[in-house]
């Protein structure tokens, strides 16, 4: 977890990002309000940070009392982002066939606050909307999205979660470490996770997902496969899909060696 009370610590920077990162793919703007509720950050606070986000190109808004949006000058960094892990290119075309060939989405999250981020995914061809969205928020532990990452923590990264999750009334901290263990079996004996239908944030939800460490990445990424239960049944997940993904996984693994 970051030590705020360092005194390198920049708040007004930290601050200034959060108002970024709670804008979600589905909003259609937001008002200074709806971001003070989102944030936490008192609203006169997020007014002058709008203010200055949007006159740096950040954030934009069509005339005095628009809601805000995001502007081309974040547009502009995710893309420099997106182009510097060369993994998410190298695994599109292996990610968008296996959506192709099981009907499910394929995707990557990445850890952000405690929860695991959507930030990429892949949808079979000619398909309806499917339910998640990049920007949508995993649960970390009734997730298999969560419980992968969760079974390729370091120790380090691990205490830090658990900072994070036992501060925010997740789990306790004695609780989350046999749930580690749990998941770190799990992907050992299996190659990927998956948490039972029983466990999961929604009943209505099937996934299996699989941790990767890309080279230029700081901690892990996990790609996912998921669907509906009524589109696709645990025995598949289990016995062709969960292993197919961890067979993709592994040789964008070895490519990168």
């Amino acid at each position: 977890m970051t030590d705020t009370s360092d005194r390198r610590f920049a708040t007004t920077l930290a601050r200034g990002l959060s108002i970024l990162r709670a804008f979600r793919p589905t909003d259609s703007g937001l008002g200074n309000q709806d971001i003070s509720e989102r944030t936490g950050i008192p609203r006169p606070t997020v007014s002058r940070l709008t203010f200055t986000l949007c006159a740096l190109g950040y954030l934009t808004h069509g005339r005095k009392h628009d809601k805000y949006r995001l502007g081309p000058a974040a547009l502009a960094l995710g893309n420099i982002a997106a182009a510097s892990f060369s993994f998410v290119e190298s695994a599109g075309p292996e990610m968008q066939k296996l959506a192709n060939d099981t009907g499910t989405l394929i995707g990557i999250a990445i850890h952000d606050s405690g929860r695991m981020l959507l930030t990429k995914t892949w949808r079979p061809v000619d398909s309806a909307s499917i339910w998640l969205e990049v920007g949508y928020r995993l649960p970390m532990l009734t997730s298999s999205t969560g419980r992968a990452y969760l079974s390729a923590v370091t120790d380090t990264e691990f205490d830090q979660l658990a900072a994070i999750l036992t501060e925010e009334g997740e789990t306790a901290a004695h609780t989350l470490a046999p749930l580690r263990q749990e998941a770190i079996a799990d992907v050992q004996g299996s190659g990927f996770a998956h948490v039972p239908r029983d466990r999961h944030y929604s009943s209505n939800i099937n996934s299996v997902a699989v941790p990767y460490r890309p080279h230029e990445f700081g901690s892990p990424v996990v790609f996912f496969s998921g669907a509906t239960y009524d589109e696709v049944a645990t025995d598949d997940f289990r016995a062709t899909i969960g292993p197919a993904l961890a067979r993709a996984v592994a040789g964008l693994r070895d490519r990168a060696l």
